[in-house]
């Protein structure tokens, strides 16, 4: 599995939560910086993030991609989106949290949620 890393450096104990929740191993971890010019228009910006991770389209469309978001809201939701053309579906995403009383603080893997998943759910809410 190949993680798109857009946040804060990955922990080796967050690595094995992963393995742990997901089953697989992880091949490699690409980290991008996800820094934007706010002053800029966002979405040639957040084409270069996604080109930033150096992928073919096959490998779009065929490999294992996790992806740990932009804390920036506007940036994790457009590059969702850009993420989403590339792939034909929406990838799983890492949540974060932190770890109670830990000091200094700490995050460990709350879950992996399944964008694609959760959004197929959704359309049956629709017909409700």
């Amino acid at each position: 599995m190949i993680i798109l890393n857009y946040s804060h450096p990955i922990t080796a104990a967050q690595q094995e939560q992963i393995i742990a929740l997901t089953g697989q191993a992880i091949s490699q971890i690409i980290d991008i910086n996800s820094q934007i010019d706010q002053q800029q228009p966002l979405g040639p910006q957040i084409i270069n993030l996604a080109d930033a991770a150096g992928l073919s389209p096959a490998q779009w469309q065929s490999e294992a991609i996790l992806v740990n978001l932009p804390a920036l809201n506007f940036s994790a939701a457009t590059l969702l989106a850009e993420l989403h053309g590339r792939m034909g579906y929406f990838p799983p995403v890492l949540r974060l949290r932190p770890v109670a009383g830990a000091v200094p603080p700490r995050y460990e893997v709350a879950e992996i949620l399944n964008l694609q998943v959760l959004r197929d759910e959704a359309r049956m809410r629709r017909a409700q």
